[in-house]
């Protein structure tokens, strides 16, 4: 995949839009009667460059998400120092297929994309054999939308069962992309159920579940209604580095 070019958003200006956004969920999190510490910001670099990244961490960006695997890959490189010195997480975000599990792995510290047992499966064994634990979260399509990936919110569970069973894996909660819809009411309820969801794996009681509280949900267009409904890391791009730069 090509790479984009660098970016042209001046670092100031990509410092203002984070600190923006992150007004922007606080003061969700307060109209929702929450604590602003309770809900982390995930900015998420589709498309951008390494140099866009680094501004960003630079501007107190703890927690990054990749969509591709290609992306993920080509970045490492400009960006390890900033993940060995503990700065920043790095989250695969987007869909991962088996093949590319040893790729992810070499940079990213969490998942939010397990999506079947087969690839939680394919995360496990390398962790396993690297001797180190992975976060991860079950992704759920909620909307049942056939352009989304993710488990039916009724097979969630029962994936999620299977994953906290895997050695190598730390099951952290669940992840969302919200409804496509114009109806506010629909994606909230979209929300609402991905918290259900994680609230009855959650309080199960079955070994491994009770670490799972994570709710990551709600993007620039809806995060309000997620944090409403309890999300725990929203992920918002383009309203920290403007429009998205055209790959070379």
């Amino acid at each position: 995949m090509p790479l984009p070019e660098p970016s042209s958003v001046l670092p100031a200006q990509i410092a203002q839009n984070l600190a923006r956004v992150r007004s922007r969920v606080d003061d969700a999190a307060r109209a929702a009667g929450r604590a602003p510490s309770d809900v982390r910001l995930l900015v998420a670099t589709k498309t951008q460059p390494a140099d866009a990244v680094r501004a960003v961490v630079e501007a107190g960006a703890d927690l990054i998400g990749e969509n591709r695997v290609q992306e993920l890959v080509a970045k490492a490189p400009d960006l390890a120092d900033l993940v060995a010195a503990g700065r920043v997480e790095v989250h695969m975000i987007g869909h991962l297929q088996r093949n590319k599990v040893n790729q992810v792995l070499a940079t990213a510290t969490g998942v939010e994309s397990v999506d079947s047992l087969a690839l939680a499966e394919a995360l496990a064994a390398r962790c396993a054999r690297d001797g180190r634990v992975l976060d991860v979260l079950v992704q759920v399509n909620v909307s049942g939308e056939e352009s989304k990936s993710g488990v039916r919110p009724d097979d969630a569970p029962a994936l999620a069962t299977a994953v906290v069973a895997l050695e190598g894996l730390r099951l952290r909660g669940f992840m969302t992309i919200g409804a496509n819809a114009p109806d506010e009411t629909v994606v909230r309820a979209g929300f609402a159920r991905l918290r259900e969801v994680r609230d009855a794996v959650a309080g199960s009681g079955a070994p491994g579940t009770g670490d799972a509280r994570e709710l990551s949900m709600g993007m620039s267009g809806d995060l309000e209604l997620a944090v409403a409904e309890g999300a725990t890391i929203v992920r918002v791009g383009t309203a920290v580095f403007g429009p998205r730069p055209t790959p070379r």
